[in-house]
């Protein structure tokens, strides 16, 4: 479908064409005519899809209207002097890009004014977001911890909300922010239209919409399959293979414009000072760092200044960098969506792409699932002379080591466990039956009557609470 054949108004389209926009992609086409409708959407499309100009684009062509028609019961005109739009974002880069968007999407509209609101800045910052919400910002993009704050401190009215926008809902609601969503929705007027979208639908996200929407109009986009120009490997190893791979693919193969994901910031640290002790020029990207030092990485990167960034999956959803050749996965990621968004950095704007997964013992039963969900063999490259890797089968995770799926019980069982490990298993079993023997003996053996009836109170079993994460998003 073509942009004109949707009902966005002149300054919009005039925009689209400047941008060489022309053609919807599927959620663009099935999400705006909704959304200028009136009705809640609930949307589920994968980063890349078009996701974030489905949601600007026909909330933009209606605050330029600068009125509202939804029916007998919902017409009006969109106040001069109050915040009329709220986009929610996980992150401060992804609030950076949609705030980038919405710049180009709304160059014809100077009466349409935006900030976009995130933790990280100085004194400064925080000034200009609190006099800029005063005024009566037509849009706000902000990361939930910062809103808050702003909320918090008196410094933000959202009773005439017109529009709550959540962008990666489900990654706000990993990194624990949904007590936040729902603090800032309670506050929003009865009528606020709610768009909600998501990479994936969990359970979670099922009971978010529950609560905040009113009968929403529900696209799901099912999750594509990688590029078919990404060549897809693994590398099946021990954990402390992982830094000697690395050490060989750069030795043996010019790789430049280079992702690296890591499951934690430690281990990123850890990767970024292994490669620039082998003369990479590489840099890191975590929440660890302050807002000025991962704009100042993140542009060193996009300009071609850094070659390899090694990074969470902060950088893994809704960033936008077309020249990435290679994506390694230094972990296995926790599901095959997290793959396909991750690898997707690569390979795009009609360009080639290569994917490496580092696969150690425990993660080969996650990363089979992964295959499943592909439905093809991802490539299993032979390691760096002198290493031997696990045997590629399903394993499982015990008492923090990797052990081989075994069928019945027998001589065979510890097969695939350290001689250390065998030797702790030997004396349990050494001292399970010094204790059976001793529960033979006579009851005045093993302590006095008075001793055995005295019960020693069992002990409850711990079961800590995750911490919530609720300090990455908001910065």
């Amino acid at each position: 479908m073509d942009f004109y054949d949707l009902d966005l108004n002149d300054n919009t389209l005039d925009a689209l064409d400047d941008m060489n926009f022309t053609t919807c992609t599927p959620v663009q086409e099935k999400c705006i005519p909704e959304i200028l409708a009136g009705k809640d959407v609930l949307g589920v499309a994968q980063t890349g899809t078009g996701k974030t100009a489905a949601y600007l684009l026909p909330i933009l062509s209606m605050l330029d209207d600068g009125c509202f028609d939804f029916g007998e019961d919902r017409k009006g005109q969109f106040p001069n002097d109050a915040i009329n739009c709220v986009i929610m974002s996980p992150t401060r880069e992804l609030a950076q890009q949609i705030d980038q968007a919405m710049q180009g999407f709304s160059y014809y509209m100077p009466e349409v004014s935006s900030v976009a609101v995130y933790g990280g800045n100085d004194g400064n910052r925080y000034d200009q977001e609190f006099k800029s919400m005063k005024m009566g910002a037509d849009v706000i993009i902000a990361t939930p911890g910062r809103l808050r704050s702003h909320i918090k401190m008196g410094n933000v009215d959202l009773s005439r909300v017109s529009f709550f926008v959540l962008d990666e809902a489900d990654r706000m609601l990993d990194m624990g922010f949904s007590d936040d969503i729902l603090a800032i929705a309670k506050l929003l007027p009865a009528n606020c239209q709610i768009i909600l979208f998501s990479a994936t639908m969990p359970g979670k996200i099922e009971e978010l919409a529950r609560t905040l929407m009113k009968s929403p109009s529900i696209v799901k986009l099912a999750v594509s399959k990688p590029a078919e120009k990404i060549r897809q490997a693994a590398y099946v190893c021990h954990e402390n293979q992982k830094l000697r791979i690395l050490h060989s693919l750069f030795k043996n193969d010019e790789l430049v414009r280079v992702i690296i994901f890591s499951s934690s910031k430690l281990k990123v640290k850890e990767i970024n000072r292994e490669l620039r002790m082998m003369k990479i020029n590489c840099d890191e990207m975590h929440s660890d760092l302050s807002q000025a030092e991962r704009d100042d990485v993140m542009y060193r990167f996009k300009s071609g200044q850094v070659d390899v960034l090694v990074a969470t999956d902060i950088v893994a959803r809704g960033i936008d960098i077309d020249d990435i050749a290679t994506v390694i996965n230094y972990d296995v990621p926790r599901d095959a969506e997290d793959y396909v968004h991750r690898i997707g950095r690569t390979a795009r704007a009609d360009r080639d792409g290569k994917a490496i997964t580092l696969v150690r013992g425990w993660e080969i039963k996650d990363f089979m699932m992964i295959e499943r969900f592909l439905e093809k063999t991802v490539e299993k490259l032979p390691l760096p002379d002198g290493m031997t890797g696990p045997e590629y089968k399903a394993m499982n995770k015990k008492g923090g080591r990797a052990v081989f799926h075994q069928r019945g019980k027998g001589k065979n069982d510890h097969k695939g466990l350290s001689g250390k490990y065998k030797k702790k298993n030997n004396n349990r079993q050494k001292d399970r039956r010094a204790q059976s023997s001793q529960s033979h003996q006579p009851q005045e053996q093993i302590g006095s009557p008075q001793e055995s009836q005295t019960k020693k109170p069992k002990r409850q079993k711990k079961n800590p609470k995750r911490a919530s994460n609720k300090d990455a998003g908001s910065e």
